[in-house]
C-alpha cells in the first residue's frame, strides 16, 4: 500500500497543534488562578516586567508564559516594544468569568478526565459505567464554572422568556424543580430572579447537595429555595409549573423514566424546560469543534454515567433534537417545541398537550 506522505505530514501537523493545545491548556488555566488574564485586561500592552509586578509573580516565569501564549494566539505580542496586549476581544472567553463565553472551566473538566483515565479505560473493557460521584472532584467545579455564567445570561430572560406566559407565572409564583440541579447554581438564580416563586433543587449526589445549600448560603438565598436529596424519579413533590432539566437528561440510566415522573409532578399546564448540548440528529451533522468536545465529554463523563444507573439508555451528549422529541413524546408529552438556542445548547419546552 502507498501512504500520501503530503496527507500524513499535514495530519501529523493537526497532531501536534492538538499537543500543543493539551499543554497549552495548562498554561491557560494558570494565566486563570493566577490572575495574569484579569491584569491584562482592559491594559493596554505590557511587558513581562510589567506584569510580573502587576500580579506578584516572578518575572522569568511570566516571559515563559507570555511566549506560550503568544504563540498560541491568545495574546499579541509587538517586537519592537517588546510588550503583549490582551485583545479586548478575548476577554470574555479568558477573563471575563460571567461572560457565556468564559470557556476556562472547561480545563477543570479536561483536567478531570486525564485524574480518571485508568477507570475510563476500564469501562471500555468491561462496558461497564462510572457514577457521577465516583468521578475527581475538579468535574463538580469545573461543569459548575463552565454553565453558570451561560445560566446566569440565558437561563431566566431569553430561555424561560421564549415560552410564552412561563415568565409571567413564575413572576407572580410558581412552584419550580431543578432535577439535577448539581451545584445549585441554577437553582439559586431562579429563586433570586423570581422571589414569589418556590425553587426546589433535586440532585441523586449528596455532596452535591451539601455544596448547593453552601452556596445557597453564600448567596443570601431566601426561604424560596429547598435542596434535597433525591433521584429523578424518586422526589415526591408533585405540582410543578416548571420543571427543569438542564444539562442531565442524557446523564440519567432512564431519561424515559425521568420524563415520565417529571410529567406525574407537573400541573397539566405545566411545562418541562429542557436544556441539552448542541446537536444535531446525526454524526455527519456533528463534524464540527463543539460536538468534538462534546463527544469526548459524553466517552468519558455522561455515557458512563448513564451505565452506572438502571436501565442504562446512554443518550449520549449528542443525543439531538429529534432523539430528545422521541424521548419526551414516550414518556407522554404531547408537545414538544425548540425554544431557544445558543452555539453550546438546545432548548426545548415539552407540554402534556
Amino acid at each position: 500500500m502507498t501512504i500520501d506522505m503530503q496527507q500524513t505530514e499535514a495530519f501529523a501537523g493537526q497532531v501536534v497543534g492538538d499537543v500543543a493545545a493539551a499543554l497549552s491548556g495548562v498554561m491557560t488555566n494558570l494565566g486563570h488562578k493566577l490572575g495574569l488574564y484579569k491584569a491584562m485586561a482592559w491594559a493596554g500592552p505590557m511587558s513581562s516586567d510589567e506584569l510580573a509586578k502587576k500580579t506578584g509573580l516572578h518575572e522569568r516565569y511570566v516571559r515563559e508564559w507570555l511566549g506560550n501564549q503568544a504563540a498560541g494566539g491568545y495574546v499579541t505580542y509587538n517586537e519592537v516594544t517588546n510588550s503583549y496586549i490582551l485583545p479586548d476581544a478575548h476577554i470574555p472567553v479568558l477573563a471575563d468569568e460571567n461572560s457565556p463565553l468564559f470557556l476556562i472551566p472547561a480545563l477543570e473538566v479536561a483536567a478531570s478526565l486525564w485524574l480518571d483515565e485508568d477507570k475510563i479505560r476500564n469501562v471500555f473493557h468491561t462496558g461497564e459505567g462510572i457514577a457521577w460521584g465516583e468521578h475527581h472532584h475538579r468535574l463538580f467545579c469545573g461543569t459548575e464554572s463552565l454553565f453558570r455564567p451561560g445560566y446566569g445570561t440565558f437561563l431566566t430572560t431569553e430561555w424561560i422568556g421564549a415560552i410564552p406566559g412561563l415568565k409571567e407565572k413564575l413572576q407572580a409564583g410558581a412552584k419550580i424543580a431543578d432535577v439535577g440541579c448539581g451545584y445549585g447554581a441554577s437553582s439559586i438564580l431562579m429563586a433570586r430572579d423570581f422571589p414569589n416563586s418556590t425553587v426546589h433543587g433535586f440532585d441523586f449526589h449528596t455532596e452535591s447537595i451539601e455544596t448547593a445549600r453552601l452556596r445557597a448560603q453564600e448567596a443570601e438565598a431566601g426561604d424560596n429555595l429547598h435542596f434535597s436529596v433525591a433521584a429523578a424519579k424518586s422526589y415526591e413533590d408533585t405540582g410543578f409549573d416548571l420543571i427543569c432539566f438542564l444539562d442531565c437528561l442524557h446523564d440519567m440510566g432512564d431519561p424515559v423514566g425521568a420524563a415520565r415522573h417529571a410529567r406525574e409532578a407537573l400541573n397539566p399546564d405545566g411545562s418541562i424546560l429542557l436544556v441539552e448540548p448542541a446537536a444535531g440528529d446525526s454524526v455527519s451533522e456533528n463534524i464540527n469543534p463543539v460536538s468534538r468536545l462534546y463527544y469526548a465529554a459524553s466517552t468519558a463523563v455522561c455515557t458512563p454515567c448513564s451505565r452506572s444507573q438502571e436501565v442504562k439508555t446512554a443518550l449520549g451528549a449528542q443525543a439531538g433534537r429529534k432523539k430528545l422529541a422521541e424521548i419526551l413524546g414516550e414518556a407522554g408529552f404531547g408537545e414538544v417545541n425548540c425554544v431557544a438556542s445558543t452555539p453550546f445548547n438546545i432548548i426545548l419546552e415539552a407540554r402534556v398537550a
